[in-house]
């Protein structure tokens, strides 16, 4: 139940920032409500008159966070001639949002996903805006000529946002550093080329 109002009250804005700062050490499931009021300095009431529960707090800050992740990636290609070179920029810009927000990253790669009411928040409608956007990129391409007119649009959707996940997974639950260029480059060269020696 997102916040409806035109305004974003300085008491929800504490609770907001409480829950991040939280979750940068700890998981979120063990943060209780009365954590996240103690860090705020509001009452755990507050809390309730903002969100239905716990949950719904977290899926407000996901929907800010993919959000703003979703508009900078739509001005970003924007600038951008070719289908390509559209798929390219969102592989990069995915891959260094997620190594830049390991809590979030986490978040959605490993949490989120076993809630069902998840996919009925507002945060997921930005996900599936997201992948809106990649589908119609590929369309455009095939019917431009520049991917092949065989070429499945949803099946390279799913091929191209999982090779994102899995291109980055290990380096966000570990800790490990990501080379953003050089896993970019790996994807694209896949995706675009192909593995087969003709």
């Amino acid at each position: 139940m997102r916040h409806k109002g035109k305004t974003n009250p300085p008491g929800r804005q504490k609770i907001i920032k409480a829950l991040i700062s939280l979750m940068d050490n700890k998981n979120f499931y063990t943060i209780t409500t009365a954590e996240i009021a103690e860090t705020a300095g509001v009452t755990e009431g507050l809390i309730y008159k903002y969100f239905k529960d716990k949950n719904d707090l977290l899926y407000q800050v996901l929907h800010l966070h993919f959000l703003e992740f979703h508009d900078e990636v739509v001005k970003q290609i924007e600038a951008c001639d070719s289908c390509m070179e559209k798929l390219e920029t969102i592989i990069r810009a995915s891959l260094e949002s997620y190594t830049a927000n390991r809590v979030f990253a986490k978040i959605l790669l490993l949490e989120v996903r076993n809630s069902p009411s998840y996919f009925e928040s507002d945060a997921y409608d930005i996900v599936r805006a997201y992948s809106t956007t990649i589908l119609k990129i590929i369309e455009e391409g095939i019917a431009s000529g520049e991917l092949r007119q065989e070429t499945d649009p949803h099946a390279l959707r799913k091929t191209l946002l999982g090779a994102i996940e899995h291109g980055c997974l290990g380096e966000v639950i570990f800790g490990r550093e990501l080379n953003v260029d050089e896993i970019t480059s790996a994807i694209t060269h896949i995706l675009f080329y192909g593995v087969k020696n003709i």
